[in-house]
């Protein structure tokens, strides 16, 4: 399995939306949603 997949998967399975996972992390969204999609895994 992609990286980029599995944090998607794991991120739904845990309830959490892209923005709750961004703000724990001190990142926006948007970086949230290029990582899920494999466009930055910076």
């Amino acid at each position: 399995m992609e990286m980029a997949s599995l944090l998607r998967e794991l991120r739904r399975k845990k309830g959490v939306t892209q923005e709750e996972l961004a703000n724990r992390l001190c990142i926006t969204a948007q970086s949230v949603g290029k990582w899920e999609r494999g466009v930055s895994l910076r």
